[in-house]
């Protein structure tokens, strides 16, 4: 009985259609679709109602680096034929689209959708670019992108759409530091400040604000990493992000505000965050430290860089990337070049589960956007075989969340008096898919936790 518990978790279902390594995944239109993108530029729209294509193109001539979509209407690729593209693509378009998989050599050329911007951008940095709003009251209208620079790989270019106009170009560092390329980027607001967080080939993590008078302060800046980092990703609350690298490192670090600083330290420790706090300088320490630095221009107070990371700890396993946090904030995970996916607990960064299907390495995870079943209640996040973070390695957890949702106040038409089309949709959607892409060419969609 206990061996039958403890069977390793496989996958809801795999989605084959690529020829080429899948680099890219993501969920979009309420979890109804999934867009990935291969090595050889193309892009799939799946429908995981059925789990069968519903647009087939390439976007590219080189491997998709990144893919979001924009509104209901639009998804933007990045490629590293140096291009960024924004596509008109709604429910509606997708009649009229190619589903011939790119296993299918013999197809027929296959039609692209409506261009309405492309952006010439910079892609040796194998960095995909991040974007967000034009302000934080999150309007579909306008849209601000991120991307390194086209000139110099350490600096960074935001672009608005749009207009395709160049609005920043930041450098977070002084000129002779030495941090290599931008490797991963997050941009979002954050009490209503235009934030950025960039991670480098050398290992550092930088967070950096727009301030009011229009330069970018650097709040926050750490190196944990002793090889390159290769994924960010930053908290649904926007209070902290993790980075995963080349090494085995995997670390969570905060997002302080400008309003709240914290004093820098010169040696940043790999401790947890209650260990990192340091108490407010005195004032003759205060004016020394404001002697031995630059002064700063007339009525701007420049901030105080924190440099303690919350939490810092050593995997044993290297090369994990495309590191993804879920909606409600609960777990993240992580792809692995030794072909596992690693969940894990943000709060405490427990490894929770090991997802083990493909043979060769995963270089992306998407989660789909779940309800946070803790919105209107402060209890104990339900997370089932809360305990495997204390099992070897080997011994995976499985669970099936359908099991452990209480719909018992739902006042919508019980599953069996939906239709059977409706009836996919409604598993689609509340499914807590977790979607990872190999270098196989496959998708493997689990529902975990």
């Amino acid at each position: 009985m206990m061996m039958s518990q403890r069977q390793p978790a496989q996958p809801k279902s795999v989605l084959r259609g690529h020829r080429t390594q899948v680099h890219a995944t993501t969920f979009i239109r309420s979890n109804k679709r999934l867009a990935s993108g291969d090595a050889d530029g193309y892009v799939i729209l799946w429908d995981l109602t059925i789990m069968r294509p519903r647009a087939v193109w390439r976007a590219h001539t080189n491997a998709i680096l990144g893919i979001t979509d924009w509104g209901d209407d639009k998804i933007i690729t990045h490629g590293r034929d140096n291009r960024l593209v924004v596509w008109k693509l709604g429910g509606q378009d997708e009649v009229a689209m190619s589903t011939a998989l790119p296993l299918d050599e013999s197809a027929a050329e296959r039609p692209q959708p409506w261009i309405l911007h492309i952006l010439e951008v910079n892609t040796l940095n194998f960095c995909a670019f991040t974007s967000c709003a034009t302000r934080p009251d999150t309007s579909h209208n306008e849209l601000l992108i991120a991307v390194p620079n086209t000139l110099e790989t350490e600096n960074v270019d935001i672009f608005q759409l749009p207009s395709q106009n160049r609005q920043h170009t930041i450098r977070l560092g002084g000129k002779t530091e030495k941090n290599g390329m931008v490797m991963s980027l997050c941009l979002f607001w954050c009490d209503a400040y235009l934030t950025l967080t960039a991670a480098y080939e050398s290992g550092l993590a930088i967070v950096a604000q727009l301030g009011r008078n229009g330069t970018w302060d650097i709040l926050y800046r750490a190196q944990v990493h002793s090889q390159p980092v290769l994924s960010l990703d930053v908290s649904p609350q926007k209070d902290f992000f993790f980075t995963s690298g080349a090494d085995a490192i995997i670390a969570k670090h905060p997002i302080p505000t400008a309003v709240s600083p914290v004093k820098e330290s010169q040696h940043p420790k790999q401790t947890d965050s209650k260990s990192a706090k340091v108490s407010n300088p005195s004032l003759l320490s205060a004016a020394l430290s404001s002697e031995a630095k630059p002064a700063t221009p007339s009525g701007h107070m420049g901030p105080v860089v924190e440099t303690h990371p919350m939490k810092v700890i050593n995997t044993k396993h290297s090369g994990q990337q495309g590191l993804r946090i879920r909606s409600d904030g609960k777990i993240f995970a992580t792809a692995g070049w030794d072909s596992k996916v690693r969940v894990y607990a943000t709060k405490t960064m427990s490894e929770l589960a090991v997802l083990k299907w493909h043979e060769v390495g995963c270089y992306s995870v998407a989660f789909a956007t779940v309800a946070d079943e803790q919105a209107s209640s402060p209890t104990k996040p339900k997370i089932p075989n809360e305990k495997v973070d204390e099992k070897p390695e080997d011994e995976v957890a499985t669970t099936d969340v359908r099991d452990n949702r209480d719909t018992s106040i739902v006042t919508t038409p019980k599953l069996g008096q939906l239709s059977v089309k409706d009836r996919r949709i409604k598993m689609a959607k509340e499914a807590h898919w977790l979607a990872a892409g190999s270098k196989d060419g496959k998708i493997s969609l689990w529902d975990i936790y």
